[in-house]
């Protein structure tokens, strides 16, 4: 973990890309190398992947085999699931009135589309980008948050810092209008109201800005600092409050899980940005942007 971490100026890390998707549906075909993908295709892999396709055109790069010298650093949100897929799988599994593994495994689990677990698999949306748009250098997936989302980015400034590789897709993606999620965040303390959740996708585009200048690309920011830290907590007697603060830019109201910091960038075309977060699991993070 990097506490306090500045970044070099000699070679700093810019920004060439940004896209986002706020709300569903979105169709993702428009990105789509391989149409039959579709049906594998859920949620949270439409969002991620349409995210990524207008980074990528803002990054100048929509046309452009990216290959082994990119890669991929993706925040996926709690795994989604409706319902009715998990009435369908209970009533199969049950026998009189009990669960049985038996039937869980066979009569119960043949009761949903086979295709239901390809589509809430938190590492399908990196599937999914990758083989749409080339990218074959190293990854990184993570789950479920902005503490998480930071995970990435400091991942991907490690490696583009060390020239391991070129250019960084750093994504984040959350499902939340499903009956999963907002169960989940109803059973917090205090609750979370699934009026607040939204499902939602970010996107930037990385690189060191040597790179950026050898491709003439546009940079449309820069990263000036990068915090991230973790506070150990036992979760059995408390759990920690949830704060997250933008200053100097503006973020839909809700709640956006690992996509609030790349949205709030990809909704603020200039100026100073700083972001920071407490999150429930213990991190404390912050960045500051300097948009232009």
């Amino acid at each position: 973990m990097d506490e306090g971490s500045k970044i070099a100026s000699a070679d700093s890390i810019v920004l060439t890309g940004l896209g986002h998707v706020l709300g569903a549906p979105c169709d993702p075909r428009l990105f789509l190398r391989v149409r039959k993908n579709r049906k594998f295709m859920g949620l949270q892999d439409d969002l991620a992947v349409v995210a990524a396709g207008h980074a990528l055109k803002s990054a100048g790069l929509a046309d452009t085999a990216l290959g082994e010298r990119t890669g991929l650093y993706l925040a996926v949100g709690y795994i989604p699931f409706e319902h009715t897929d998990l009435d369908s799988l209970m009533e199969g599994s049950l026998s009189n009135g009990n669960l049985s593994m038996e039937l869980f495994s066979t009569t119960g689990y043949n009761a949903i589309n086979p295709l239901l677990t390809f589509r809430c698999l938190s590492n399908m949306p990196a599937f999914h980008i990758s083989v749409n748009f080339d990218v074959q250098g190293p990854y990184f997936v993570t789950y479920p948050g902005i503490g998480q989302f930071y995970q990435a980015l400091e991942q991907a400034r490690a490696v583009l810092t060390a020239g391991e590789v070129d250019i960084a897709l750093v994504g984040a993606v959350a499902a939340q209008r499903n009956f999963l999620v907002e169960h989940h965040h109803a059973r917090l303390q205090p609750p979370v109201s699934a009026e607040v959740l939204a499902d939602v996708a970010g996107c930037l585009v990385l690189e060191t800005e040597s790179h950026a200048r050898e491709r003439d690309a546009t940079v449309r920011g820069r990263l000036l600092r990068h915090d991230l830290a973790y506070q150990p907590f036992n979760p059995f007697e408390h759990q920690p409050e949830f704060h997250e603060q933008f200053d100097g830019g503006e973020l839909p109201h809700g709640e956006l899980g690992p996509a609030s910091l790349a949205v709030g960038l990809s909704l603020n075309p200039s100026g100073v940005l700083r972001h920071e977060a407490q999150t429930r699991d213990g991190f404390r993070v912050a960045s500051q942007w300097e948009l232009v």
